[in-house]
């Protein structure tokens, strides 16, 4: 005799229960997988914003835009750690890696420096009342060049590692200029009077070389981490 329709359902019910209870059951021993390179490039399209917001800084035309631009930067730097204490939590959880552990904690790190370096050199201008010049505009567009090349080696890094080292050479190669840039403009403040000038935009000028040392940093923590998985 076949069972009532009730009875059929509460059958279907109870099994229905069960095969929750073990996927809920299966949920809690599978380890989880975020995806760390995802958060790492998004990482870096923040910092790709916050030297584009000090480009526009470097080459503001009035105080008040400057100020915004440097609010602006504050703000991403803001964004970015959030982001790098993402990573954090996800490097502890997760089962399986792109890349070793300790580079994408180093390529994260120096990433949070370069932006560190944009921010502070902001404040340092702010502090002394002295704007960006000519020299600070054309260092913070060598730092732009050569972090273009920076972003595009975090794309590459596992899906073509040998590109990624290609672009990290054309990143380090463009760094070059800074130091040129710097001497020149160091030399012209040498004919300035004004001792608060000079000691304003030398302090800048050091700023900007502290960024473009911190791209070029992390241009090579990519080299480092493509010989490690060779």
């Amino acid at each position: 005799m076949n069972p009532e329709p009730e009875s059929r359902i509460g059958s279907a019910r109870r099994l229905a229960g069960r095969w929750s209870e073990r996927i809920r059951a299966r949920r809690l021993f599978l380890p989880e997988s975020p995806d760390v390179l995802r958060t790492l490039c998004h990482q870096a399209d923040l910092t790709a914003r916050g030297l584009a917001a000090l480009e526009a800084w470097a080459g503001g035309s009035t105080a008040s835009g400057e100020e915004a631009r440097g609010e602006e930067i504050k703000r991403i730097y803001a964004q970015s750690t959030e982001v790098r204490r993402e990573q954090h939590r996800q490097l502890r959880v997760a089962f399986t890696l792109p890349l070793d552990a300790e580079d994408l904690y180093e390529l994260s790190e120096r990433l949070e420096v370069v932006l560190a370096n944009a921010r502070d050199t902001v404040r340092e201008s702010e502090v002394t009342g002295i704007g960006p010049d000519r020299a600070v505009e054309e260092m913070v567009g060598v730092i732009m060049d050569a972090f273009g090349h920076v972003r595009g080696a975090y794309d590459l890094l596992v899906e073509d590692p040998e590109r990624a080292t290609h672009e990290a050479d054309g990143a380090i190669d463009g760094l070059h200029r800074m130091e040129h840039i710097y001497r020149h403009a160091m030399s012209d403040l040498l004919d300035n009077p004004d001792l608060r000038q000079v000691i304003g935009h030398r302090d800048i000028y050091r700023g900007c070389l502290h960024i473009g040392e911190a791209t070029r940093r992390v241009a090579e923590r990519v080299w480092y981490a493509v010989i490690k998985q060779a």
